[in-house]
């Protein structure tokens, strides 16, 4: 057979020629050529070719399928139908088809002679499958004519291989040009390509296949009555394969109460019998799909119309099968409606007109019974599949001999849900709609995945006993046999005895050696033996010898058992056409995943998705990868998306009811107790008593549901899906649900996390981070709860949600905690601090607010005291911290990058003040000169030293934090930090430094800040350069202290350790601003704060000589910062201060400023 195209597959097959005699375009055969009979079918390989031609004509029923696909969809039709230059060739094409006249339609088709590489290209995939086409239907009258001349009889029973391989090859046949006949596009794609090809050729270069194509195209504009007149001649051969259908049929077609009477697919029904093989004397008819056959018997005799009238059996079998459904697969999506079909055909027929009320009859009964018959089987097949799944698991050896009833509940099973999925997406118009969706599908499809599972996890076993049953009784049973038979000729008797020596030399050994079996050739031979013994005068009739033929379709069955389970499960399991049916599958999803009773089932739509790679073709490759793969994610997304919204439900129900347990909701306890203790008058009778945490647990009766009872329920329900397999692939993609779940539970618990956080950036409010820190750690305590329910990591679900939350933004680009409460000190409490409304606390180590007028949104010390710190790096770790700190120095350094311009302003003003700083009278006057300015440059320096306290207290939360957690890996980072020294190498100094810091450890020199001021842009000024305003910056700095006793807010306050306007942080912003610039510019740091201290020292003693001016006012607790920036210095001492400044001063300034403090007893 010729090449199709770049999917083709070659074909070819030595075929022998028949001596056929033709009259009226009817093949016939002489009497003569029936004595040859039985030599043809020895020659003729006829069961080579049937199986060859089913697979062909599977593939090339594909490829046209395909093609009217394309050719309907606007976007991947071929571009040539579509441009409007084109649009002229099209029509002339289409209107002269099939006799297209180059020359004189040259003016039409230009277009086409334009372009006539680029349609050559594009329509050569099309023009070789059409011509496939051609070549399949040439091999398949060629060989049904060679069957009719053999004369070959078929039984279903007794051939059953040859007899649905044949009715197989006319369904196929017919399928195929069926599906030609629905493609518009082909002429204009057969005469464009055409045209293309004489263009390029020249006038006498026309493609040879052309004329026969164009020929084929006219003949089947009407397929089915062209098909009847070639189905002629062969209606006695297919009528009587169709008739041997009688017996199998109507006994698989069954109503749901016959099949309970009959205890059908039950092992439990006979427990005496359990043990013993099932069997019969149709093992294959016993799984062949009901679909299947009814589109044998509805599109054979359709073709073969004549025995309708003829034959009541025929009849009688025909409307069965029309009273069984409304439509009949084609291939993939594709459906006939077959009443109106059978009714416009024979509309269409002399001698039929009594055959139009028998389809209306049975379409009225379709459509009244037929809904409701099919879910009562489908009601049926759910508790039969549950109870044969449960058995088959607790005792796996009986898959030995009862496989046949795991195939037929398969079997079963898929006919009933392709039957409802036909039929959905045609719903008829019918009194009770509700027959045609089923809300319980999923139960259906989850049992037939775990027989599947089954017969996959427990091949061995099955491989053993069947190993067994044939090397121990077939081979015996069909020895027997054939030593009863009283002919046996040579050809047939070499394949016998074949049979038996195969199956005898069968063994143990080779199964536990874990060799692999190949009983194809097993299969084959049968195949051939009923070619040969099935045709006329044959000398050994299959017909005549029913035992050889039960005991071989037996022994075909059990060498399936061996080498080849999972094409078996293809035939009777394969969901795959569900795949183009997309909108149905999900739609029955749906449905399911709304009943809380199916939802520990949902995962058998995903696992389905595994199957649709089975309905790949190689003629056909392109076809359903991507769309497959969405509707796998699709489904695990949704079940995902349920059991993670029950799961943070639970969470949030336990993270409220521990938010009661929580010490700031004791108080109105305490008070209450203290009142009844106090006898104070009690709450009026119209008030409620408050509820007490642990009230929900208290139940007089268990059958009380709460809501929290119906969430675990659901859970549990979810949950229980996930179990039908770890893992599964769908088109080369390994497929994890519970990561699925895992990605869900990420996504939800950090947007959770950020919604606890309650951060409203209008009015700077946000939870507190001990509240969040106690409901992260509920959720948590209740997610670790998930892993009784399934197994999946939490433990690493929880550390990469609480790891991205230490990150600016997640994986998603969502902001985290980490900004928010980022974004929240710098706006809300540190921009408060720099105003002096929110005051910073040494003693209690925290801040507070002031007792000002306006009242603050806020409390100061519910966040910024210990615990709360404490809780905010417990919650953001390092990494958030390490955030934290780069925006408070992006702070820090724009408030240097303003000093410096402050001193670049007043440079020679502060190096005369630099040189003079012991001269009084000097000094006064050029103070005078800095009146505007120094007020700024304090102002700056408090913000950069409240910014600076309250980092400390991070990094001192931080260190307990981290000592607590990881006390192995701070320890030696102590201890490396201890030995190092600043006046060593300070690369390697700032590098142990910025290891120690990044731990929360104090370093004496900042890293941080150090870094910062080294990144800041100078305007290429040189090292010397910056020395120079550093050092006026600190003169700058001393000699601005004299003007904050002008502030009254400039008091020392004992209870909080500092001063009210938070002058107190001058101190830490001077030591470590100097440490840092100093570093960075390689100077000796001791020895420019020493100078610092000088300059300040004196300008401050000068405050002494005022007695009557007003600075006198706060110089007690101005004097204090100074002793400040000393105690808190590596680099100084009270030596070096004793020095410049008498240390009686700084006795007295401490006894006045706690001379005001007021002692209260609590």
């Amino acid at each position: 057979m010729r090449s199709g195209s770049s999917v083709s597959t070659s074909f070819s097959t030595e075929w022998v020629s028949v001596l056929i005699c033709e009259d009226s375009s009817v093949h016939c055969f002489t009497e003569d050529h029936l004595i040859w009979t039985g030599i043809m079918a020895y020659q003729f390989k006829l069961a080579e070719k049937l199986l060859i031609l089913n697979e062909r004509g599977q593939g090339v029923l594909i490829r046209m399928n395909h093609i009217k696909k394309v050719c309907t969809d606007s976007k991947r039709r071929p571009s040539y139908f579509t441009e409007k230059s084109m649009e002229s060739s099209v029509k002339y094409i289409n209107r002269k088809f099939p006799n297209i006249d180059i020359r004189g339609g040259s003016q039409h088709l230009s277009s086409v002679q334009k372009q006539k590489s680029a349609v050559l290209e594009g329509l050569h995939s099309y023009y070789e499958s059409f011509i496939d086409v051609m070549d399949f239907r040439d091999h398949v009258y060629e060989l049904l004519n060679t069957i009719d001349a053999c004369q070959c009889y078929f039984d279903i029973a007794v051939n059953f291989d040859l007899t649905k391989n044949y009715l197989d090859l006319i369904v196929t046949y017919a399928s195929v040009i069926y599906m030609l006949s629905r493609i518009d596009d082909k002429k204009a794609i057969v005469g464009m390509y055409n045209c293309a090809f004489e263009h390029s050729h020249g006038a006498f270069g026309h493609d040879p296949s052309f004329p026969r194509l164009g020929q084929m195209f006219i003949e089947y504009d009407h397929p089915w009555k062209k098909l009847s007149e070639e189905f002629g001649p062969h209606t006695k051969s297919v009528t009587g394969a169709l008739l041997s259908l009688r017996m199998v049929y109507p006994r698989r077609n069954l109503s749901a109460d016959q099949w309970r009477s009959a205890q059908l697919l039950s092992l439990l029904a006979s427990p005496a019998a359990m043990l013993s093989p099932t069997c019969c004397d149709t093992m294959a008819c016993e799984y062949l799909s009901m679909e299947v056959m009814e589109r044998w018997i509805l599109i054979g005799f359709l073709l073969c119309h004549s025995s309708l009238n003829a034959n009541a059996d025929s009849q009688n079998l025909w409307k069965m099968a029309l009273r069984n459904g409304l439509y009949l697969t084609v291939i993939r999506d594709e459906i006939l409606n077959i009443h109106k079909l059978s009714e416009d055909f024979f509309d269409s027929l002399k001698g039929y007109s009594k055959r139009i009320p028998d389809i209306k009859e049975c379409k009225e009964y379709v459509i009244i019974n037929c809904g409701a018959l099919r879910r009562e089987k489908r009601n049926f097949l759910r508790n039969a599949l549950k109870e044969l799944t449960k058995v088959l698991e607790d005792e796996p050896a009986l898959l030995g001999p009862k496989a046949l009833f795991v195939f037929m509940a398969l079997s079963f099973s898929r006919d009933e849900v392709l039957w409802l999925v036909r039929h959905a997406e045609n719903i008829p118009k019918t009194k009770t709609p509700e027959d045609y969706a089923d809300s319980q599908m999923a139960e259906l499809l989850y049992y037939m995945e775990k027989l599947r599972t089954l017969l996959a996890q427990h091949r061995y076993v099955i491989q053993r006993y069947h190993l067994q049953y044939l090397s121990q009784y077939d081979a015996l049973a069909l020895n027997d046999t054939i030593q009863g038979m009283y002919v046996c000729p040579e050809e047939e008797s070499v394949l016998m005895s074949s049979f038996v020596s195969t199956l005898s030399a069968l063994s143990l050994k080779h199964l536990d050696a874990g060799e692999e079996f190949d009983l194809k050739p097993f299969r084959l031979d049968w195949l051939r033996l009923q070619v040969y013994t099935s045709a006329g005068k044959a000398a050994l009739a299959l017909k005549d010898y029913p035992d050889l033929a039960k005991v071989m379709n037996m022994a075909q069955f059990h060498t399936r058992m061996m080498d080849n389970v999972n094409e078996l499960l293809c035939e009777t399991a394969d969901l795959s056409i569900l795949c183009f049916h997309a909108r149905v599958f999900e739609k029955l999803f749906s449905q399911s995943s709304e009943d809380v009773s199916m939802q520990r089932y949902l995962t058998a739509f995903p696992v389905i998705c595994s199957h649709f790679s089975q309905c790949l073709h190689p003629l056909c490759p392109e076809e359903v990868k991507n769309q497959s793969l969405k509707l796998c994610v699709s489904f695990l997304e949704e079940i995902s998306r349920q059991t993670c919204t029950v799961v943070l439900e639970i969470c949030a129900e336990q993270c409220n009811l521990h938010e009661k347990l929580l010490p700031k909701h004791s108080a109105e306890t305490i008070s209450t107790a203290r009142n009844k203790k106090l006898k104070k008058s009690l709450p009026k009778k119209g008030d409620m008593p408050k509820v007490k945490p642990g009230a929900e647990s208290l139940r007089k009766d268990r059958a009380i549901v709460t809501n929290l009872d119906k969430m675990h329920q659901a859970l549990t329900e979810l949950c229980a899906s996930y179990s039908i397999c770890a893992d599964f692939t769908v088109f080369k993609h390994i497929i994890v649900p519970a990561e699925f779940l895992l990605s869900q539970l990420e996504i939800r618990l950090n947007k959770v996390i950020v919604q606890m956080a309650n951060y409203n950036q209008s009015t700077h409010e946000i939870a507190r981070p001990t509240d969040l820190l106690a409901g992260i750690q509920a959720y948590v305590t209740s997610l670790h709860s998930l892993s009784c329910y399934i197994n999946i990591d939490v433990t690493r679900l929880v550390k990469n949600v609480l790891l991205q939350q230490t990150q600016p933004l997640d994986s998603y680009g969502t902001q985290t905690i980490t900004t928010l409460y980022t974004n929240w000190f710098l706006e809300g409490l540190l921009r408060q601090a720099s105003s002096a409304l929110i005051v910073h606390c040494p003693t209690t180590q925290c801040f507070v607010n002031q007792n000002t007028e306006n009242e603050q949104s806020f409390h100061a010390e519910e966040y910024a005291d210990i615990c709360g710190l404490r809780s905010l790096a417990e919650l953001i770790g390092p990494y958030g911290l390490k955030f934290l700190n780069e925006n408070l120095m992006w702070h820090i350094i724009s408030q240097v990058g303003e000093l410096k311009k402050l001193v670049s302003d007043n440079m020679d003003v502060l190096v005369q003040m630099r040189a003079n700083f012991e001269n009084p009278e000097a000094m006064s006057d050029l103070q005078k000169k800095l009146t505007g300015a120094i007020t700024n440059v304090l102002k700056r320096m408090t913000i950069i030293g409240v910014i600076l306290s309250f980092r400390s207290m991070v990094q001192e939360a931080l260190e307990e934090i981290m000592d607590r957690h990881c006390p192995f890996l701070t320890r030696p980072i102590k201890c490396l930090k201890d030995f190092i020294y600043p006046e060593g190498d300070i690369k390697v100094t700032l590098s142990v430094y910025e290891m120690a810091s990044a731990a929360g450890l104090p370093c004496e020199i900042d890293p941080t800040l150090v870094s910062a001021i080294a990144n800041m842009q100078t305007d290429n000024s040189s090292i010397e350069e910056e020395f120079k305003i550093t050092c006026l910056l600190m003169v700058y700095i001393a000699v601005s202290l004299p003007t904050l006793c002008l502030d009254p807010n400039s008091f020392y306050r004992r209870e909080h350790g500092g001063h009210q306007n938070n002058i107190h942080c001058l101190a830490t912003a001077v030591n470590h601003l100097a440490a840092a610039m100093f570093t960075v510019q390689r100077k000796n740091i001791q020895t420019q704060l020493q100078e610092f201290l000088k300059v300040a020292s004196s300008i401050l003693l000068q405050l002494g000589q005022n007695v009557e001016r007003m600075e006198i006012k706060n110089r007690d607790s101005v004097y204090l910062i100074l002793h400040m920036i000393v105690e808190q210095s590596p680099f100084l001492s009270q030596d070096m201060l004793e020095m410049c400044f008498p240390y009686v001063l700084l006795r007295n300034a401490y006894r006045e400023v706690h001379k005001t403090f007021i002692h209260t007893m609590g």
